[in-house]
């Protein structure tokens, strides 16, 4: 049997394991639940399966003006690159919801698993080692329980992050520009997977392994500049191409970002852009949390966020974290294997993995660490994330690769006749002893650990409060610890009993890796719980929905109770909805809105919608401005009608300049402001305004609108000021009368053009030069790549 025969038999194997330890969740016509996939991802894809083949296949490379969210919103096509992800819609298309979501999990775990598996086996550890090394990484709960949260599209990212490195280490063994390329578009395409910060967070990692990577190059051969500025080229060959191929994406994002409140402009850490320090260091990892490393259960597990917890956990999560919905747990064996290769392996693939498991960490940890606090202070797009802990993937990969490399010096009759060897033995039998004599400690003094740490032990959670919590959960911690003991005394028995060398060689590796699909199973089940379909989706249409559609999509809705999305997908405009990167602008008008201002009838605020209850509480307030309009049959659905509010588009020949943005938003919010007569503009207007005839300044007709385009015919006596209520954003290009012409901003965050006497036919464009010259370099990336995998192609089969 070939090399790649059995390659691809071990994969198979791993696939097939795969199946098996995740088929709770795919076999079956319930769904996760995860507030992500039953809010989002499962009404997301549901539809897919009924598509026609050739509309899963369909591109659509556009950037998109989505004009239903948020008063509409773009990332200026920076989603747009997920289309290339077509196996997305293959597994979508062909295996029906529910299940899909959860094969598409599955899918991406096996891929994390396949790349981890080549990243040690190109190290030189042998097949079953590098299979388990493929096996923690994938499966390890710090991974896998992010099910638990439904963050696909995070774990579909992860997934790559393995293969990065295998394309980076084969480029620096081989020399070979084909492995560089490849490193580079594997980036790129978990780019494409539009979890941004793990993206970030891969590249961060695989930048730190390169230069020291290099460093080992340059000791190892110091005298040989040829070799070592090769390499370097070779580098930078994959940062060149990852640049380029993922300009698509990259180039619209940095343009976007901006001006969002996590942007270079936003004023946030002290002017310096990004976030605020408290925000991102949020769920940083609390140092006491690394005693959930061996005691997986030590602060409880999952809090759910979609109700509550599952008969099998016993104590909610009760950590420092804000919550978290998943465990940083990663099995047993690695940390029993780790000393291994420090021992007898300590060549530069054990310290690099060593380096990536204490940097990982250490980086996790967060506002707890001087490392992670001088990285945010000081390192370019640090700041503009906010969960550090979510670097704990790269520890996790490190794990793997040491794990493979002692399970084959486990294997290694050499290695077992040394005394460093017994020592170690002696080492992981007293792991267990050292938890029980832990538990012996908690037990003995147990009411001055009460005292101690009353303020955590006592904490409520969403569903559970209560001075019983502190004797429920150090029941846990005792259950927890049992367990630990258990199954570490397990792990060092079956190591002790490897004084045979047929057992090492054959049946050890086998044993220890079954242990850990025995420790991580128990594990993770706590973490894929399954419900029924919801019956009533985001997606529902109801009665106030059904009377707000019949009008024109040139209004926009505002639900006071419910998710807004459900209204956004059933394309009615609303006019905010929850997310955490705004403009900037657009955060500070949601931060200053009233509903009796001036601010609503400009964005075209026509109807709001909220329940009976919450009518007659605040009738008083609103009965100034809104009528009542409709009410459901069942009387528990209120829609009120704004009196005031304004068209799409109207015409002003009045302005009041202003010398500071900030100026412009006090304005707006004063009632004694009428935005249909006069418009706030932060720059002198070129022609000269303030004639306003009789008959009153014109007419202005929105004769199309949609995502990128809107027409308006105007019919002008004077000059005036045509005024979209749609916000100003610089990718939106116009023109009049197919002249083009500057847009400008006026009412603080709206579209202004300034017209002359006449009839004029205006069309709004949304075109941003980033995203074009992105899309661009992107599709003449992939395509020099694929030249080059086909002249590879030809090559081998020449030479084979």
């Amino acid at each position: 049997m070939t090399e790649r025969r059995k390659d691809l038999l071990v994969l198979t194997l791993l696939l097939t394991l795969f199946t098996l330890f995740f088929s709770k969740i795919l076999f079956t016509d319930q769904i996760i639940r995860a507030p992500d996939i039953i809010n989002e991802m499962y009404w997301t894809v549901k539809d897919i399966p009924s598509l026609a083949l050739k509309e899963v296949f369909k591109f659509k490379l556009i950037a998109e003006w989505m004009p239903f969210d948020n008063s509409g919103e773009t990332t200026e096509g920076g989603w747009t690159a997920v289309q290339f992800l077509w196996h997305q819609r293959v597994i979508f298309h062909f295996i029906p919801s529910p299940a899909n979501v959860a094969w598409y999990i599955m899918f991406h775990q096996f891929v994390g698993a396949a790349g981890a598996y080549f990243c040690a086996r190109t190290i030189g550890a042998s097949r079953i080692a590098s299979s388990a090394a493929g096996i923690i990484f994938a499966l390890a709960p710090e991974n896998a329980s992010l099910i638990n949260a439904g963050h696909v599209m995070k774990m579909a990212t992860i997934s790559l992050a393995p293969w990065g490195f295998y394309f980076v280490e084969r480029t620096f063994q081989t020399r070979r520009v084909i492995y560089a390329l490849t490193a580079a578009v594997v980036l790129a395409f978990q780019f494409f997977h539009s979890h941004w910060q793990i993206s970030f967070y891969t590249c961060l990692a695989l930048a730190v392994y390169g230069l020291l990577r290099c460093i080992y190059v340059y000791r190892e051969e110091p005298g040989n500049r040829r070799r070592f500025f090769g390499i370097i080229g070779l580098n930078l060959v994959v940062l060149f191409f990852f640049l380029t191929t993922v300009s698509i994406s990259l180039f619209s994002l940095a343009s976007w970002s901006r001006e969002t409140n996590r942007g270079s402009q936003s004023g946030a850490n002290q002017g310096k852009g990004g976030l605020q320090y408290e925000e991102a260091m949020s769920w940083s990892l609390p140092p006491e949390e690394l005693a959930a490393f061996v005691v997986p259960g030590f602060f409880g597990f999952s809090r759910q966020e979609a109700g509550e917890n599952p008969p099998n956990i016993d104590s909610y999560y009760w950590g420092r974290m804000n919550f978290t919905q998943t465990t940083s747990y990663v099995g047993f064996l690695p940390w029993l294997l780790l000393p291994l290769p420090l021992l007898f392996r300590r060549d530069r693939y054990t310290w690099l993995a060593l380096a990536g498991v204490v940097g990982g960490i250490l980086f996790s940890m967060g506002k707890y660490t001087l490392f992670y606090q001088l990285l945010f202070e000081y390192f370019p797009g640090i700041n503009k994330f906010r969960v550090p802990k979510m670097m704990m993937f790269i520890p996790v990969l490190g794990l793997g690769v040491l794990a493979a490399r002692g399970l084959d010096c486990l294997r290694e009759e050499t290695v077992r006749q040394t005394k460093e060897f017994s020592r170690y033995l002696w080492g992981a039998a007293l792991v267990p002893v050292l938890i029980l004599v832990c538990l012996g400690i908690i037990n003995g003094w147990e009411e001055r650990w009460i005292n101690q740490f009353i303020e955590y032990l006592a904490q409520p959670t969403r569903y559970e409060q209560g001075m019983q919590l502190v004797a429920q959960r150090l029941q846990n911690i005792r259950t927890e610890m049992l367990i630990a003991a258990a199954l570490t005394a397990a792990h060092a028995g079956v190591i002790l009993a490897c004084g045979r060398r047929r057992l090492a060689v054959t049946l050890l590796p086998l044993a220890l890796i079954g242990l850990y699909l025995l420790d991580v199973g128990r594990v993770n089940a706590k973490f894929m719980f399954l419900v029924d379909v919801p019956q009533k989706s985001r997606g529902e249409v109801t009665p106030a929905m059904k009377f707000v559609a019949k009008d024109s999509p040139l209004y926009r809705t505002l639900p006071l109770a419910g998710d807004p999305m459900q209204f956004a997908n059933a394309k009615i405009p609303v006019l905010f909805t929850s997310h955490p990167v705004q403009l900037v602008r657009w955060q500070e008008y949601l931060d200053n809105l009233s509903l009796t201002s001036p601010l609503v009838d400009m964005l075209n605020l026509k109807y709001l919608v909220m329940p009976a209850e919450q009518y007659l509480a605040e009738k008083g307030q609103l009965a100034t401005k809104y009528d009542l309009a409709y009410q459901s049959p069942d009387g528990k659905e209120i829609v009120l009608q704004n009196r005031t509010v304004l068209p799409k588009a109207w015409l002003v020949t009045e302005v009041i300049p202003v010398s500071h943005p900030g100026q412009a938003l006090a304005l707006l919010q004063s009632p004694n402001f009428d935005p249909a007569r006069a418009a706030i503009v932060e720059s002198p207007p070129p022609i000269p305004l303030g004639n306003i005839p009789a008959s009153g300044a014109g007419t202005a007709e929105v004769t199309h609108y949609e995502g990128e385009l809107v027409d308006i015919k105007a019919i002008t006596a004077v000059n005036s000021l045509l005024v979209l209520g749609d916000k100003y954003y610089r990718g939106w290009k116009a023109t009049v009368d197919g002249k083009p012409t500057e847009i400008h901003r006026v009412d603080y965050l709206l579209r202004g053009i300034y017209l002359l006497p006449g009839t004029h036919e205006i069309r709004f464009t949304f075109d941003p030069l980033p995203f074009k010259v992105g899309k661009y370099l992107t599709l003449a990336s992939l395509a020099f790549f694929a030249g080059m995998l086909i002249r590879e192609w030809r090559r081998r089969g020449k030479y084979a």
